[in-house]
């Protein structure tokens, strides 16, 4: 039992016979002993053995240690594997709706610039002697003002965004 979870530790840990014999000054020769169950380290090499395994001396003195198997880690590369497509998926379909979202944006403010170059202003011919037609006015005044500023910048920003969030082919 010791002998067998020796091997089984040290193997889970990654580690060659080589180093173990290394980290507790021993040769390797006295590992393979131990592991081939020809030989057994005293208690305070056994010390030395979980210190080194960082495994409790009651687990090495314990039950066999069940290596992991091939068909877990094959069950556990799986889940990743999907939890990697449903990522890529999400990634996916957020690009595709921030990509139209911004074909739609671009829509609003070429439809919003048409709009305005064909109403040409007409708000300078109000009357705004009436204080609600001159609220209105100064409110449409500003909002074409600072759309006439803004559109442009906001656009090529829009339009860069289109062409980053492209379908790469």
């Amino acid at each position: 039992m010791l002998s067998e979870n020796i091997k089984a530790i040290r193997k889970a840990k990654g580690l060659s016979q080589e180093e173990l014999a290394i980290k507790l000054n021993v040769v390797r020769q006295t590992i393979s002993k131990w592991e081939q169950g020809l030989s057994v380290p005293d208690s305070d090499m056994l010390i030395s053995i979980s210190e080194a395994l960082e495994t409790p001396v009651s687990t090495l003195l314990g039950e066999t240690v069940v290596e992991s198997k091939v068909d877990e880690l094959k069950a556990i590369s799986e889940k990743l594997e999907i939890i990697n497509l449903q990522l890529a998926q999400r990634k996916t379909s957020r690009r595709k709706m921030l990509h139209w979202l911004l074909i739609s944006l671009c829509a609003v403010i070429v439809t919003i610039s048409a709009v305005l170059i064909v109403l040409n202003s007409p708000y300078l011919g109000w009357d705004y002697s009436d204080p609600e037609t001159a609220v209105v006015g100064v409110a449409f005044h500003a909002f074409e003002w600072l759309f006439v500023k803004l559109a442009p910048i906001i656009l090529t920003g829009v339009i860069v965004g289109i062409f980053l969030t492209r379908k790469k082919v």
